[in-house]
């Protein structure tokens, strides 16, 4: 049964990149209005997910469903109620940012294309660099071009990789402000990874903790601090980013 109100579904998720595994039966829903925070260490397969999410690769088994609907047979419909952003994400260099961010707005066939990137640009603080050369601006700059980008055709599903990675604590708090107001505001579901623990407090209501390529803990910050008896999610990180490694550590010194 399908429930018009589950956004993401993703069951028995599994994916391979020849011998290694990426992504190993990864279940879970995100259910209309969430900010859900996939947490996990480098090489959990977060970002493994999230590709998987917008169709940029397929599982090798397994289903994802978005609104609703299988996202091999209607990826085009979905993704356009679905947009993205990442520290990690360029632009074409070459062109002006309101080229870049036009060529986005037609794509996605925007209405008033012109006033929204206007609207976007002054949201995220970027209207006196409208005409610069996109290459030309600094890793903090191009995150926030990507951020407008990635909120053009007013996405009801945002998919964010690390959207704060590159950005001074100044300009981050001004973007969780923004993706929390347009949230509260419009409704979209969000989807954020990061490794910073001030985004996943003040934005996400969820916590997905990856490992291994699964979903180890799921909860919100405090409930998943209550279950590892940490006082931060800092040490919950840690904690679980290090399990496997300790874990072949004893079994080690177990065998010698």
């Amino acid at each position: 049964m399908v429930h018009s109100d589950i956004v993401v579904e993703m069951q028995h998720v599994r994916k391979e990149f020849g011998s290694a595994v990426a992504v190993n039966d990864l279940s879970f829903q995100v259910n209309e209005g969430e900010i859900v925070g996939l947490l996990g260490a480098n090489g959990a397969g977060k970002t493994t997910s999230i590709h998987m999410l917008l169709g940029l690769i397929t599982p090798t088994s397994g289903s994802i469903r978005l609104f609703g609907k299988d996202l091999e047979r209607n990826r085009v419909e979905i993704l356009e109620k679905t947009n993205f952003a990442s520290a990690y994400q360029f632009l074409p260099w070459n062109l002006k940012v309101w080229e870049n961010l036009f060529v986005f707005a037609e794509i996605y066939r925007v209405k008033h294309g012109r006033k929204r990137i206007n609207d976007l640009l002054e949201m995220f603080e970027l209207t006196h660099m409208r005409d610069r050369i996109t290459g030309a601006l600094s890793a903090g700059e191009q995150t926030r071009v990507n951020l407008c980008k990635a909120l053009l055709n007013k996405p009801r599903l945002l998919l964010l990789d690390e959207p704060t990675a590159s950005l001074d604590p100044d300009q981050a708090d001004k973007v969780r402000k923004i993706i929390a107001a347009l949230q509260k505001e419009t409704g979209m579901t969000v989807i954020n990874t990061s490794h910073n623990m001030i985004d996943v407090h003040e934005l996400c209501g969820r916590i997905l903790f990856m490992q291994n390529g699964r979903v180890t803990a799921e909860g919100n910050a405090e409930e998943i601090m209550r279950q590892y008896g940490s006082a931060s999610l800092e040490e919950v990180f840690i904690r679980i980013a290090r399990t496997p490694v300790l874990e072949k550590l004893e079994h080690e010194l177990a065998t010698n």
